[in-house]
Order: C-alpha cells, then structure tokens, then sequence
C-alpha cells in the first residue's frame, strides 16, 4: 500500500497520460492532433522516435504537462520498426496508448485527389501503390494499436468529436457512448467495430422488387424484415446480451462502443436492426446513435 507521507514516482504520474496518434496517411492524424489540442493535451507533430523516451518522463516530471498527445507516422522512415519497444519502455515510466487512424483505400485516394497533396511515399508511381507501400510499413504500429478508428465516414467535425467521446475528462467518459452501426459484408468488415453480428440469415427485401430501392429506414421495410419469428428472437437474445455487456464495460471504464450489424449489402436488414437496437438501448438509459455506413449519405 502507499504510505501518505512518501511520493514514488507513481504519486507523480498519477493521472498522467501519453497518447501516440498513428495511422495511414490522410486518414485524419492533423485533424485528430487538433481535436486532443482541443482538449487541453500538449500537442506535437512528428516527434523523431530517438526523443519519445526523454519526451514521456519530461511529462511524468512536468508540474504543467498533465496529458500529451504525438503523431508519429510513415515521415520516421525506417526507424519505425523501434516503436514497439520503445513502447515497453515508455509505459513503464506513465500511462500510454497508441491510436491508430486509417481508412479505406477508395476513401484515402479520392481524399488525396481533392486536396490535391502528394503522399508522403511518393516516390511510388500512384497514390494507390503508396498507401500499400504504407501499409506494409505501418503493420508493426498497427499491430500494437490500443484504438483503432476507422474514419472513412467521418468529416473533420465528427472525428473531432469522435475524439472527444474517447479522450475527454471523467465526467464526459462515465456517460458511454453506444454506435450501432450497419455495414454490407461486400464493402469490408468496419475496422473500428468492437462487436459485429451477422444479419444475412434473414431474408432479403433486396429481392422483394417494391423494397429493392429502399434501406431498412423504410417503415415498410422494416416491417418486412421484422416480420419473421427469426428476427424476433435474434432481437431479444441480443438485446439480452447487450444489456447484461453494458454494465460490465461502463464499470471498466470504457466510453464509446461500436456494434456493428452487416448483412450483404448495408442496405436493408443490417439497417432495420441498427435502428432497432439504437431505440432498445436508449429505452435502456444509455447514449446511442445509428450510424449506416453503406447507404448514401444526404446532406
């Protein structure tokens, strides 16, 4: 036990956190920076791996420095193969976790066409073959993630606030934050997704032609889907299972849970069973939202 009277190093720490911001390039690691900044994190961009030992004990000692956030990315080069142990280092001396952003590559290229900005692998012919050259550097990171967020559906707002759901104080991380969040299995699996259930044993209203250009936020389509005695116990049994998970995640301390629903397309029957379980939960008491990731997006 710790006596009152004597300060470890631990006293000194205590409540100190380090976050290291990664990830594929134009995946959104300014925008994040600037969303910890925000938050009142110490903010730096691009630390050479060589100081990121000396940085981590400067905030374990600092009387001003409470939390610190660093991007660390494909610009290190080739020492980036060091960043695992480093690492083990790092977190023996404060609190330490590594966020990793990345998106889908048809997300990443027309990202790098609007802007019109080179990749930082350019020496590769397109901006394709550089995000998987970049890949296959970043594997190492990736692999020793702590968070990964998948932003191909997030503006620079909903990363900022994405964010924030994650990494703000106490009194914002006790309220936790539940996405039900519909996929189609032809698009990839969500690559942020904490639990994910298949819905494509349930029959298609794709092939219902009345219901094949609509989504499952159609009432009737809806409807149809929860017609099926199959839908109605797969319902029950996981809302069940979400309210008996809950609690035990809120008491270890997370705050935002992703529960994704896929079905072939995204379009209809993960759809109905996002919305659905949304409007469960929040009759339960928690804070939910409804994400749909393959339907279009209106403005």
């Amino acid at each position: 036990m710790r006596r009152a009277a004597k300060h470890t190093s631990e006293d000194k720490t205590a409540g100190k956190e380090l976050v290291i911001v990664t990830g594929i390039s134009g995946a959104g690691k300014a925008s994040a920076l600037k969303a910890f900044e925000d938050l009142g994190f110490h903010a730096v961009d691009n630390l050479p791996l060589e100081l990121l030992p000396d940085f981590a004990e400067l905030v374990g000692k600092s009387a001003e420095i409470e939390s610190a956030a660093i991007v660390v990315d494909v610009r290190e080069g080739q020492t980036l193969d060091r960043l695992p142990e480093i690492l083990k280092h790092i977190k023996t001396v404060l609190t330490t976790s590594v966020v990793f952003l990345d998106a889908q590559d048809a997300v990443l290229v027309r990202r790098y066409s609007e802007t019109r900005r080179p990749h930082p692998l350019s020496r590769s012919e397109t901006v394709s073959r550089s995000i998987v050259e970049e890949r296959q550097l970043l594997d190492p990171i990736r692999n020793v993630a702590d968070i990964l967020i998948d932003t191909s559906n997030f503006n620079v707002h909903e990363l900022r606030a994405h964010i924030q759901t994650r990494f703000g104080h106490e009194d914002q991380a006790k309220h936790l934050l539940v996405s039900c969040l519909s996929f189609g299995f032809k698009n990839g699996v969500p690559l942020d997704a904490d639990m994910v259930f298949d819905v494509r044993f349930l029959p298609n209203p794709h092939f219902v032609p009345e219901f094949r250009k609509k989504t499952g936020m159609d009432p009737k389509v809806a409807e149809y889907v929860r017609s099926f005695p199959q839908t109605v116990e797969f319902l029950g049994r996981v809302t069940d299972l979400m309210l008996y998970l809950l609690p035990h995640y809120v008491q270890e301390g997370k705050s935002y849970l992703t529960v994704a629903f896929g079905c072939t397309g995204g379009q209809h029957r993960s759809v109905m069973m996002a919305e659905e379980m949304a409007v469960r939960l929040k009759e339960a008491g928690y804070h939910v939202k409804a994400i749909h990731r393959d339907i279009p997006r209106h403005s």
